[in-house]
């Protein structure tokens, strides 16, 4: 469940930088939110997930095996598995989940950089 929670909250980040706003439209589908991002990340996304997750995560579902298959696949993680006491349907595939997750928080700091603040002698 926390692993779902985090890829919306990096999905949104992105969405943040993207839309040059925080407005993001309050939802948990991971599928919808890839879908809000600017058509450049999205394309970012995906020839990154191609280059280092699809080869070590392979899918014998998906001819052309992208981050949007991942994220349809596991677009309700969330709110499927927030509450223990509900009956749970989804599939998780966690290994390929962690390792998707993992390539778009990566990619993320690329988009921005951290500058040290030093201190001033007062």
């Amino acid at each position: 469940m926390l692993l779902a929670l985090s890829m919306e909250l990096a999905l949104k980040a992105w969405l943040v930088f993207d839309r040059d706003d925080s407005e993001i439209e309050r939802t948990h589908d991971l599928d919808k939110l890839f879908h809000m991002l600017s058509m450049e990340s999205r394309a970012r996304l995906d020839a990154q997930f191609k280059r280092t997750v699809a080869p070590r995560h392979p899918s014998f579902l998906h001819v052309d095996h992208s981050i949007g298959n991942v994220l349809f696949q596991h677009k309700d993680a969330f709110v499927h598995w927030r509450y223990i006491h509900e009956p749970k349907s989804t599939m998780f595939e966690r290994a390929v989940f962690e390792a998707t997750l993992e390539m778009v928080i990566s990619e993320f700091r690329t988009r921005y950089r951290v500058e040290p603040v030093t201190e001033r002698a007062f």
